[in-house]
């Protein structure tokens, strides 16, 4: 009985043995955690940032960055904006922008950019711009600072202007600068600011165009802007047009006057072929009439040869007689 008791019953080292064992493992594994989360988790703890062990834990097997999100977060919280679970800047939601391809610290200093800057960006809108292809962090700085473009645009490093021409024929050489701001409640499916450059062009050259002369335009080059604003350029496109700035203005050639000298040209090239038509005309009535002579001239000749002959005739019949003259 003492034997199979001995057997069934392990004394109290082996216990505390086994326990030591696992002890040691539990030890171990909660050590390998710590090490491998626990920075990021203290960090965050210590930040406020509000991010848990499963969700870090989550992530190494999803394959994201604990880094990035944490930095995310921390720098979120710093700012003084909502990390809450439920409607704020989730861990949750970070990872689901991260998965679906979006750039999450570009969406994050977007949104504190726009916080500083009083303007209303959520997070859900700010992932959508970021998703969509655009820079959502370019786009609240070029909202809180216009950005300027040249029209036209001078991608090439040379100063491009547009060629517009009056109503007096005179062209007119225009550079213009467009102050925009970024308007994000289109910059979802609004046009690029490739539209504004064609659009203000367009308005330009309309402007010039209605112009009754380029002196006109170069006494009140305001006028062009003006004309330019009052068309709603800005209309379904990701800007607000802030203000159009002429900065060159060159009169150009007369075309109004070339295309004259080029009618006048063309009127004297076609009066000169219908004068030497009609100089082929009597040239060739000249060469008929001059046949018509030599023709009557050999009949001519023919009769006058004929003449001999008929003398020849009259005298042997002796129809040709002497007239005898009457004494006076």
């Amino acid at each position: 009985m003492d034997m199979i008791a001995a057997v069934s019953f392990p004394g109290s080292s082996t216990w505390i043995a086994g326990l030591s064992i696992v002890a040691l493992f539990a030890a171990i594994f909660v050590v390998g955690i710590f090490a491998k989360w626990g920075s990021y988790w203290f960090q965050a703890y210590m930040s406020g940032a509000d991010v848990s062990w499963t969700s870090l834990i989550a992530m190494t097997f999803l394959g994201i960055d604990q880094r990035l999100i944490v930095t995310a977060k921390i720098m979120a919280r710093q700012a003084g904006l909502s990390i809450d679970r439920r409607s704020g800047m989730s861990t949750e939601r970070l990872q689901s922008h991260h998965l679906a391809g979006g750039d999450v610290m570009n969406v994050v200093q977007a949104q504190i950019a726009a916080h500083r800057a009083n303007i209303d960006l959520d997070f859900d809108r700010a992932a959508a711009i970021d998703l969509a292809g655009r820079d959502v962090l370019l786009a609240v700085q070029t909202s809180v600072s216009p950005r300027v473009i040249h029209c036209p645009s001078d991608r090439q490093g040379s100063a491009a202007t547009l060629s517009a021409v009056a109503k007096n024929g005179v062209e007119l050489r225009v550079g213009a600068r467009v102050t925009v701001r970024t308007n994000l409640d289109q910059l979802i499916g609004g046009a690029t600011e490739e539209t504004i450059v064609a659009r203000v062009g367009q308005g330009i050259i309309t402007a010039i165009g209605s112009a009754e002369t380029h002196m006109d335009v170069l006494e009140q080059p305001a006028r062009i802007s003006k004309g330019a604003l009052s068309n709603g350029l800005d209309a379904n496109t990701a800007f607000a047009i802030v203000s159009i700035d002429i900065y060159d203005i060159d009169v150009g050639e007369n075309i109004g006057a070339r295309l004259q000298t080029d009618q006048a040209a063309a009127d004297m090239r076609i009066a000169r072929a219908h004068a030497e038509g009609q100089r082929a005309e009597a040239v060739a009535l000249e060469q008929q009439m001059k046949a018509k002579v030599t023709e009557n001239q050999a009949l001519f000749v023919l009769a006058e040869g004929e003449v001999p002959a008929a003398l020849a005739v009259a005298f042997n019949n002796g129809q040709l007689r002497r007239k005898r003259v009457s004494p006076s």
